[in-house]
């Protein structure tokens, strides 16, 4: 089908050689004539399919062309170009971050921030073609080839001949897509089709021809090396930047997200600080979403159906500060995917995962990945709470036109199993539920931190060293959860951060996944229960005995006082006292006198 512009370059190539053919008098000359006309049509048509070529990706969101200052239009060089320059800028993210002079890279680093510290092997000398990459890693490295040889690289003629009923099928297409970014970009010619994408073409060059050395040329894929391929997917992710704004700037622009979240990594001081490098680099493990994409597309067979599983989600989505995994495992719909999963047909997209799937239940992906009915790489356009509730100005806007809009997305989610009536009612169950759990907290919190302001903490006056830098001193920030020294923190000042930094999050995440034991009992208020009384009594503990140790001071005070003072009548009776004590000692000390003078004589 050819478009308008393709149409106007073919119209202008009739209009510049009108009836030549019918014009011309003899063979020969119509022969003469046709040559040159069958090289301008051709290169016409050159044009024509250069020129229609554009990236035409409706789940890029306009906000990420208006951010690159791009058309929609645009063609994948120009979108993978703009998106790659702002993906790699410093100052968008990318790297070290504004704390890198505070610490120091460990071996480790160059996997989880290739772009920044990966270096090529020096053990490895060879200098090998693309055939000869999987010959040799069979025997040195089997399972990254046994896994390579069931993924959809490894098989590309399959794609090409899937049918129409396969769920599948919708690969076909997006193999098609691929072709005609790289041919955009001048990694593949106008005829060529991709055979294979091989080692070669992601750890050294894309459609590299010659050998490769493996001690210069080798790479690590970052997000960016995949998004040459899979540009509308890259688009997607790195649309995360644009679309979360918050209006009161509760976080920064497009946070949190899996596009910046190695920027949240490292701009985090304690991370930088910590001088305990290995376990500082713990939280590096899952923030490596902004730099690569194997955090879910396990390498080296990139199963989009394995992705679409909630365990591949799992890893990172756990533990003490945002349990989802947990509070959805416990969930009915949870409960459901485990056990009617290995019914469902995960390889179906996720817009046919429920009609030609066969899936009864949600899956993180199904639900996050959802917009208004389409599914991207964009998982933040409809969040709300952003996980932690107590981030200031998070509840106060939770009932905004900005989060309203946001809460109406999510009711189109639900209605794909549950009516309106049902969806509203639930999250306004857990808006509420959650503002509940903040009050607590907040009420705890006021007490210990009126403490700190009184300079009552434990040790605070005398033993609360100073965190490292580039911290500060600090009431219960969230260095405190990973760094202690002395009675830095204080241990009701620990308590009430743990409070809103660990379980006050729970009792949301255990509402927004539907978990009953996840926010009343189990966890969430049940637990911020224990530490609301623990911070109670740690205050009331404290309280009585700074007014003891007032009223032993002041006991003191007055006692000291006393003795220099004759004129009240509580100094006179001491004064009494001291003379009697006084006189007696003299009237002693004249006896002892007398009985010696006595004896002597």
């Amino acid at each position: 089908m050819c478009s308008a512009r393709e149409g106007r370059i073919g119209m202008d190539a009739v209009t510049r050689y009108p009836d030549t053919t019918t014009s011309l008098r003899s063979k020969g000359e119509k022969q003469m004539l046709m040559k040159p006309w069958l090289r301008l049509v051709t290169l016409a048509c050159g044009v024509l399919f250069a020129g229609a070529t554009w990236a035409n990706f409706p789940s890029v969101p306009k906000e990420t062309y208006k951010a690159l200052k791009l058309e929609q239009s645009a063609s994948p060089k120009e979108l993978h170009s703009a998106l790659v320059k702002r993906y790699k800028d410093p100052a968008q993210g990318a790297g070290r971050g504004t704390l890198a002079k505070y610490w120091e890279p460990i071996p480790m680093s160059m996997y989880f921030d290739p772009a920044s510290y990966y270096k090529p092997p020096t053990s490895m000398k060879e200098v090998a073609a693309r055939e000869e990459c999987v010959k040799c890693h069979t025997d040195e490295s089997p399972v990254w080839v046994s896994a390579w040889k069931r993924s959809t690289h490894a098989n590309l003629d399959k794609i090409r001949n899937l049918k129409p009923e396969d769920p599948t099928y919708y690969k076909k297409a997006k193999l098609e897509d691929v072709e005609k970014n790289l041919r955009s970009m001048g990694k593949l010619g106008a005829n060529d089709k991709l055979k294979e994408v091989g080692c070669i073409d992601c750890h050294v060059d894309i459609n590299k021809k010659d050998k490769a050395d493996h001690m210069k040329d080798l790479r690590m894929p970052t997000a960016d090396v995949c998004g040459t391929c899979h540009l509308q997917e890259f688009a997607e992710r790195e649309s995360e930047r644009d679309t979360l704004v918050w209006p009161n700037k509760q976080w920064p622009q497009g946070r949190p997200s899996h596009s910046l979240d190695w920027k949240a990594n490292v701009e985090v001081a304690v991370f930088a600080s910590m001088p305990q490098r290995e376990i500082a680099e713990g939280c590096s493990m899952c923030h490596t979403n902004q730099n690569k994409c194997d955090s879910c597309h396990t390498r080296h067979e990139f199963s989009a159906a394995e992705s679409r599983h909630p365990e591949a989600c799992a890893t990172c989505h756990s533990g003490v500060d945002h349990n989802n995994w947990e509070a959805y495992s416990m969930s009915k719909h949870g409960k459901t995917v485990a056990i009617m999963g290995d019914k469902w047909n995960w390889n179906a997209p996720l817009k046919d995962a429920y009609t030609k799937g066969g899936q009864t239940a949600p899956t993180c992906a199904g639900c996050h990945f959802e917009y208004e009915g389409k599914y991207s790489h964009n998982v933040v356009r409809k969040i709300r709470w952003a996980n932690y509730p107590a981030v200031p100005g998070i509840a106060e806007n939770i009932n905004s036109e900005w989060s309203e809009a946001r809460l109406d997305s999510w009711v189109k989610t639900c209605t794909s199993c549950h009516s309106e009536r049902f969806a509203r009612s639930y999250l306004e169950f857990m808006d509420k539920g959650t503002l509940h759990g903040i009050a607590k907290y907040k009420e705890a919190h006021a007490v210990a931190e009126k403490l700190y302001k009184e300079g009552l903490l434990t040790g605070q006056k005398t033993n609360r060293p100073t965190p490292l830098p580039p911290d500060k001193e600090m009431f219960a920030g969230f260095t405190q959860l990973y760094w202690s020294k002395d009675n830095n923190p204080a241990a009701i000042e620990l308590k009430v951060l743990e409070m809103g930094e660990n379980n006050l999050p729970k009792l949301h995440v255990g509402l927004a996944h539907v978990n009953p034991g996840g926010w009343t009992y189990t966890e969430g208020w049940g637990p911020m229960n224990r530490d609301y009384v623990e911070v109670m009594d740690e205050n009331t503990k404290i309280r009585e005995m700074a007014a003891l140790q007032a009223k032993v001071a002041k006991l003191e005070a007055k006692r000291k006082a006393s003795l220099f003072d004759l004129d009240s009548s509580e100094k006179l009776s001491l004064g009494g006292l001291g003379g009697g004590m006084l006189l007696a000692g003299t009237l002693a000390l004249a006896g002892w006198r007398r009985r010696e003078k006595s004896e002597r004589q």
